[in-house]
């Protein structure tokens, strides 16, 4: 009777031992591992997210604020992101050019470029657009305004343009503090890039 009982209860477990190691078999999820303090411990390397919380005010004039600085921003922005990409291509070029007569040449073509693409748009902006713009191209191409003129058209005409600035009441020498002061400029930046606003 003990055999009987004990071939039973083989024959009853074996699928089940059978089927659970089945089961674990098709769970299995290889990962790379660390060995920390002699234990192997697996990690994943995770893609970062933004996360930005609902917009509360304190009074309606704040609302009204921040929304015409959404829409500062939002006009803009497009002209940064271009003038980013711009850069990096005059850049390029300006590499490949053989001496300074040259790269001057190419300069005043690009200027004039952009002068007869924008020029109309760009003189439409309001004076704080135009600080949001001195901004937003710091953000882009990670130096000033006046450093970019400085690199691209020389120290005179960077500093003749920093005085033209000054009269009308910009700085081509602000910088950008995402954490900072323009923090609201960058969550708006952050929420047009993502398609929210």
């Amino acid at each position: 009777m003990k055999k009987f009982g004990f071939i039973l209860l083989f024959i009853l477990l074996t699928p089940a031992i059978l089927f659970s190691q089945e089961k674990i078999d098709q769970r299995r999820i290889v990962a790379a591992a660390k060995i920390i303090d002699g234990d192997t411990v697996p990690y994943f390397i995770l893609s970062t997210i933004n996360v930005t919380a609902p917009m509360y005010f304190i009074s309606a004039a704040d609302k009204a604020k921040f929304d015409k600085l959404v829409r500062n921003v939002k006009k803009v922005y497009p002209y940064a992101k271009l003038a980013g990409i711009k850069l990096r291509e005059y850049n390029e070029i300006l590499v490949k050019a053989p001496n300074d007569a040259e790269r001057r040449k190419i300069m005043k073509r690009a200027e004039k470029e952009i002068k007869d693409q924008f020029g109309d748009e760009l003189k439409q902006l309001t004076f704080s657009q135009g600080k949001i713009l001195i901004k937003l191209l710091y953000r882009e191409t990670g130096n000033s305004s006046y450093a970019l003129v400085q690199e691209l058209r020389g120290k005179f005409v960077a500093f003749f343009y920093q005085a033209f600035a000054r009269l009308f009441g910009y700085n081509l020498k602000m910088t950008y503090d995402p954490l900072g002061e323009d923090k609201p400029i960058e969550t708006i930046v952050n929420l047009i890039e993502k398609g929210l606003i």
